[in-house]
């Protein structure tokens, strides 16, 4: 029989359940432990962090989940961890781990950091060799908006994990790598697979795909959930790979939730654009022709991804500065509760404008009246209470404070019903906007550091 590694992903965003990875590597019986933390939006904060203090930009989610995990990288010699947690700051994230692992007893536990990603540093170099950063959908140059740049980081792929693993590390730290990689690298380098063997790539690729969002591929989010389908104990998905490139996915043993066709079909679709190209850096997958077999309660077998060559370029997250923003909401009860919600709404920025500023953008919702999917739901008027929100959006900063500052006022000088205003005044945030690009491969590499815990406090 063929040997076989399980990767079992514990989860699927920054601000997923804490005990899930522990739960995951108790009972999953796993070579490897991925956590994959990071989004546009998760950069976008990590980039902000790091702005305020060089020290940080790293998932704070993820020292927490380590002092869960000492147990289980004790009792199982065998368990690798691999996440991409850490964001904005790889370096700082190993140190903050090794810090956990020496004081718990695990001073010569391999620990790595992949970076490379952060093109932030060079970027007038890379414009000088070319580079010209073209937004992904509308081809618009960067321009001015190069001086109010706050992050750029390249989608790595998976090699630098396959680095750090040949190098010992059991715990391995990235910054921005593309979701998928970090199941990748585990299979590339357990089995020796080369760069080119397109059919295995392909197979783990979308096994990587497939649970990289955690619970989403084990009934969290099923369209078709009934009852039945008990989430409280939701199992977080495993891959089961054989050197063949074989994937079966299904959950830990006595846990809720549903590993099916359905569900991993829904999942598989999830943020795909073209399922033909599936572009990530380790190969261009073919999705379109994937099957599931149901083998038995929970577990299904994948078969039929395909791949070729990946692109000559990387995906590139920019986040870029973009002003000010803030959300305040009230409570409206009784009859014809939306249309005083929104009349509650149009006072606050009557008031605004009447203070002098004119802020860019507003936009005012009555949540509860079928708000949420305008155009879709029909509107109900007649709801009893709606909760009003209204949004607004300035390169001011002084004018979104003072947007702030027009919803207690409401208490005593609005419309009758108003309730649940207790609790803090709403702040303005800064906002950090997307632009997506690319660059060329050649421009950048990953750069993998391997100590000991007692190494990386030395």
């Amino acid at each position: 029989m063929s040997r076989t590694i399980r990767v079992g992903n514990g989860a699927g965003f920054w601000g997923d359940n804490l005990d899930a990875p522990r739960l995951l590597a108790e009972a999953g019986r796993l070579d490897y432990l991925t956590l994959e933390y990071l989004a546009e939006l998760t950069l976008s904060i990590l980039a902000h962090q790091k702005s305020r203090n060089p020290c940080t930009g790293f998932v704070t989610d993820f020292p927490v989940v380590l002092k869960s995990l000492l147990p289980c990288l004790k009792q199982q010699p065998q368990l690798r961890i691999v996440t991409n947690g850490g964001g904005m700051n790889p370096t700082a994230c190993a140190q903050s781990a090794a810090a956990i692992l020496a004081e718990a007893g695990l001073p010569d536990l391999r620990v790595a950091a992949v970076s490379g990603d952060d093109i932030f540093p060079k970027l007038d170099e890379l414009t000088a060799s070319g580079e010209q950063f073209l937004h992904f959908d509308s081809g618009k140059p960067l321009g001015d908006l190069r001086a109010q740049l706050a992050s750029a980081n390249v989608y790595l792929g998976a090699g630098g994990i396959v680095d750090a693993l040949e190098q010992g590390a059991r715990i391995v730290v990235t910054g921005r790598v593309a979701d998928a990689s970090l199941t990748v690298g585990p299979a590339v380098h357990e089995f020796g697979w080369s760069w080119n063997d397109w059919p295995r790539l392909a197979q783990a690729s979308v096994a990587g795909h497939l649970i990289e969002c955690g619970a989403q591929a084990t009934g969290g989010m099923y369209s078709a959930w009934t009852p039945e389908i008990a989430l409280a104990n939701v199992g977080y998905p495993i891959a089961e790979f054989d050197a063949n490139g074989r994937v079966v996915i299904s959950k830990p043993e006595a846990t809720d939730g549903l590993v099916s066709p359905d569900t991993l079909a829904e999942q598989l679709i999830y943020e795909i654009g073209d399922p033909q190209h599936y572009l990530t850096p380790d190969a261009d997958a073919d999705f379109s022709q994937v099957k599931f077999q149901q083998l038995g309660p929970n577990q299904v077998e994948v078969s039929g991804a395909a791949a070729g060559p990946p692109p000559e370029t990387y995906k590139v997250s920019m986040a870029y500065r973009d002003g000010y923003m803030a959300a305040g909401t009230l409570v409206l009860y009784g009859p014809e509760a939306a249309a005083r919600a929104r009349a509650c709404g149009e006072i606050v920025l009557q008031r605004v404008r009447r203070a002098g500023f004119n802020l860019a953008r507003t936009n005012i919702e009555c949540l509860g009246a079928g708000q949420v999917l305008p155009g879709i739901t029909p509107l109900n008027e007649e709801a009893p209470e709606v909760l009003l929100r209204v949004t607004v959006h300035d390169p001011s900063r002084e004018a979104v404070e003072r947007f702030t500052r027009e919803f207690s006022p409401l208490v005593g000088s609005g419309l009758p019903g108003v309730t649940g205003y207790t609790g803090p005044r709403a702040k303005p945030w800064p906002v950090l906007a997307y632009w997506p690009t690319k660059i060329h491969r050649s421009h950048v590499q990953a750069n993998v550091v391997v100590h000991s815990a007692r190494e990386w406090l030395s």
